[in-house]
């Protein structure tokens, strides 16, 4: 079963401090309809972020979620920690039967490869920043809108006559 906790809670942090510098107020709801999930998973998932001191979050007309700490000083270990538990990214298979050398020694064998894959991922999301994450996330959007407008452009002058027929359009 894919575990899709630290996505999702990445997306609403990430969210909540584009939100922030947007000047925008974020809601669990607002998050919820950006995920395309429910607002109560939503506040299951703000519960671990909250006691690990990544965002707060708070009730009334002027209420909603923010970043408690500066998004230069949260990384992404830090949001990946808090929702996995120190969940593995992979367990071995324990339930194998002794049926020849391989099997006899797969558990532990994968057990060190798993390790190593757990601290090599927790490492590269410990370089990793919020603040940097939303930065490539605006360049990504920039980069979005340009191809979009490029298309739309391309777009508009498939239905214009070719450049011929218009300059002896206006000869004539």
């Amino acid at each position: 079963m894919i575990d899709l906790r630290f996505p999702t809670a990445l997306q609403m942090v990430l969210g909540i401090q584009i939100a922030e510098e947007d000047g925008v107020r974020c809601t669990s709801q607002k998050l919820a309809d950006s995920l395309g999930v429910n607002a109560s998973f939503v506040r299951k998932l703000l519960v671990p972020l909250s006691r690990d001191g990544i965002v707060t979050s708070s009730l009334g007309k002027n209420g909603g979620a923010r970043l408690t700490r500066s998004p230069a000083t949260i990384t992404l270990r830090d949001i990946y920690c808090s929702v996995t538990d120190d969940k593995k990214i992979w367990v071995a298979r324990t339930a194998v039967p002794c049926q020849c050398v391989a099997s006899a020694n797969i558990v532990e064998f994968f057990e060190c490869i798993a390790g190593e894959a757990d601290a090599l991922v927790l490492d590269m999301l410990g370089r990793r920043t919020v603040a940097d994450s939303i930065a490539e996330i605006r360049n990504l959007e920039r980069t979005r809108i340009g191809r979009s407008r490029q298309s739309n452009a391309g777009a508009n002058t498939d239905d214009a006559p070719p450049p011929s027929v218009r300059a002896n359009a206006t000869r004539s």
